[in-house]
């Protein structure tokens, strides 16, 4: 039985309030948050064990009274601890009130990863117990959850323990399909309390399965309920379309001008247009969109243009709205985002029912019920892989069965793009406008760090700017002051920001930009970076899909080696896209040999599909916590690289099934059926 998240014990409604934040309303949303790493605690050692880059647990006593260093804006507390094998140094930053804590002859279990410094070995932000509390974790395995204020992981939990007690979790998969698999039940507990790492690994690998089988077989019968629909939105060639390629400035590329060929043939036929355009970050999918717009447009419908966030909707609407007062073009567009005032979208919509606006262009909020067309005959989603398949379903159902193309600069290897796409029929552009200057690009250790920071305000003088990109937001365990450059401590976007400002020209305007930030303050920040009024821009992955910056030249990665390879690629992508020579600059966090390896692939190609390739070579099946994209999928714990295997095995699985049963109408696959229907309405996190 579902409860609400108040309902259950020691969780009143300012609590619940916290758990409301991050999405947890209920007993269901508890069970289904999964941790996003797994912290094993090592065996206590002796400090002679202690190896670089090897997690490390010590019982030991404070030698020398603790000394705290103060630098510009952080402190540093160093002391000696020792045991019967040897003796280390601990370090501690912005932490000087432990100096009352660990006095001179204090024993403390010390636990952290031993960074080399010069010759010698210290233990950075060691995490503290006492010897009777750790002897207890030994060799267990403790869940990380994602935790906003006022929230801790011992009261998330015990809140989980009571959904489980609460919630129903009937096995669905068909017993044929289950055979190496934990039970569904088993799964969701172990993922939440895992006995073993074996244990872990096959509910992973379950739940895995069950996202991409879901998936799957939703766009299956997408699939086939489009394939056997007629075309309600007859169109003819328009001389529109062949006056504008005459008349713009530039020529495409003939991989442009052939993708633009089939769309064409799609919406000419007999049959309603189901297509995904596939081109790298700069190759002109969005003049094919514009000219497939005015297609429709100029044969009397409707048309929408859905992009992932305000910035690229409103991108979109003034660049259609520019070509369409220069060229003379037949759009009558409107523009619906969430912060577009309620009187004028009140117009718009208006105008849309209508049919004296032709175009609407924005973000979800064109799929909002309020929105209806009088004969919408195309939809586009740009970066589609940022919308569930049930947000384009919903778009779609804007129309009677209009003719839908879907625009993706994620470089996905075509093995499985097939599987992905299963619905869709897929046209690439391979080739990239012969203007472009390719960009140049650099692998460097944190040790150079500074020279890449001179190189990055010499571009800034030269009236450019650029984009420095962290892995995190805040500090965390394994955060160091960025000055120190040591060896695998993780950036964030916080003290990055502060550094910058410590060590760059105070005329260097920076601004900071991450994923916790309201939608309002995410669009200002893009926006002032966009009209020059912002040099620097510090951020995480959240700039993969936005505004296009042409000034904007110099693209600095700390950490690459925790991103894929495609997730990078599209990262580069930011840069590159005015007249000026653009660079990109990965830092390693550690000079490993098979770190340094992958990175150098992405120095040598600026070819999106080729790296994509490399990439799903290279990773396969990994860690339990491997290299993830960023967000190509709507999938909680699925990686289409890390996890290709499991992904073809649901593939045939899917195939299978629907040859078999292709309404789901057999009984033993009800409750498959209600699974599938909810995944349907809600998406992957409904599993």
């Amino acid at each position: 039985m579902t409860l609400s998240i108040t309902d259950l014990k020691g969780i009143g409604e300012k609590t619940g309030s916290y758990y409301k934040k991050l999405g947890l309303f209920d007993t269901r949303d508890l069970i289904r948050y999964y941790p996003r790493d797994y912290d094993k605690m090592p065996e206590l050692r002796g400090i002679a064990d202690a190896a670089p880059g090897e997690d490390l647990a010590v019982y030991a006593r404070v030698l020398t009274m603790p000394s705290v260093i103060r630098a510009k804006n952080y402190t540093i507390l160093n002391a000696e601890i020792a045991d019967a094998s040897g003796r280390i140094r601990i370090r501690f930053y912005n932490m000087p009130y432990l100096k009352k804590v660990l006095k001179p002859g204090t024993w403390r279990v010390f636990r952290a990863v031993p960074r080399k410094k010069g010759e010698s070995l210290v233990l950075d932000q060691p995490r503290l117990y006492d010897r009777e509390e750790y002897v207890l974790l030994e060799n267990t395995l403790r869940p990380v959850y994602p935790l906003s204020a006022h929230l801790t992981a011992k009261g998330l939990q015990k809140a989980i323990a009571q959904a489980l007690q609460a919630e129903e979790l009937p096995e669905y998969l068909p017993e044929d399909l289950r055979d190496g698999f934990p039970s569904y039940e088993e799964a969701i507990r172990t993922m939440h309390f895992p006995a073993s790492m074996e244990a872990l690994e096959k509910a992973r690998d379950r739940l895995v399965f069950d996202e991409f089988f879901l998936f799957l077989l939703n766009i299956r019968r997408l699939k086939r309920e489009n394939e056997e629909e007629k075309n309600t939105h007859p169109m003819i060639p328009v001389a529109d379309c062949r006056r504008l390629l005459e008349a713009l400035p530039y020529r495409l590329t003939k991989a442009q001008l052939k993708v633009f060929r089939e769309c064409e043939e799609d919406c000419l036929s007999d049959h309603i247009m189901c297509r995904l355009i596939q081109g790298d970050v700069g190759s002109g999918k969005t003049i094919l969109a514009v000219l497939m717009l005015l297609m429709a447009a100029a044969n009397g419908y409707q048309g929408a243009l859905m992009a992932p966030t305000e910035v690229l909707a409103l991108q979109h609407f003034e660049s259609i709205k520019a070509l369409t007062e220069q060229y003379r073009l037949p759009f009558v567009p409107v523009l619906l985002t969430g912060s577009v005032p309620a009187a004028a979208k009140k117009a718009s919509r208006k105008a849309l029912l209508s049919g004296e606006a032709n175009l609407a262009i924005g973000t979800h909020a064109v799929i909002q019920e309020s929105v209806q067309f009088k004969d919408l005959a195309l939809v586009i989603t740009d970066e589609q892989h940022r919308f569930g398949v049930r947000q384009r379903e919903k778009l779609s159902e804007k129309g009677t069965l209009p003719h839908t193309v879907v625009m993706s600069a994620t470089p996905i290897p075509r093995t499985l793009a097939l599987i992905l796409y299963v619905d869709l029929h897929i046209s690439v552009i391979d080739e990239l406008p012969k203007n472009r200057l390719p960009i140049k690009n650099a692998v460097i250790p944190a040790a150079k760090r500074t020279t890449a920071l001179q190189f990055l305000v010499k571009r800034i003088r030269e009236g450019l700017q650029a984009y420095v990109i962290c892995p995190m937001i805040a500090p965390s365990e394994n955060s160091v002051d960025p000055e120190l450059c040591e060896e695998n401590a993780l950036m964030n976007v916080e003290d990055y920001s502060s550094y910058l400002k410590r060590v760059l020209p105070e005329t260097i305007r920076i601004a900071t930009l991450h994923g916790r930030m309201k939608p309002a303050e995410k669009n200002r920040i893009m926006q002032e970076f966009s009209e020059g009024k912002t040099d620097v821009l510090v951020s995480t992955t959240v700039v993969e899909v936005g505004v296009n910056v042409p000034n904007a030249a110099v693209m600095l990665i700390e950490n690459a080696e925790r991103y894929g390879l495609a997730a990078l690629h599209q990262l580069r992508g930011r840069v590159g896209r005015g007249s000026a020579q653009s660079h990109c600059i990965f830092i390693a966090g550690n000079e490993k040999k098979e770190t340094l390896e992958r990175l150098n692939i992405l120095a040598g190609s600026n070819n999106g599909f080729e790296i994509a390739e490399k990439d799903l070579a290279l990773r396969g099946p990994g860690e339990f916590f491997g290299i993830r994209q960023s967000g190509e999928m709507p999938f909680v714990l699925a990686d289409i690289y890390q996890d290709a295997g499991l992904l073809k095995q649901a593939d045939l699985a899917a195939g299978k099934l629907m040859a078999e049963d292709p309404e789901l109408k057999m009984p033993e696959h009800a409750l498959l059926n209600s699974m599938l229907g909810s995944f349907a309405k809600h998406g992957a996190y409904s599993l």
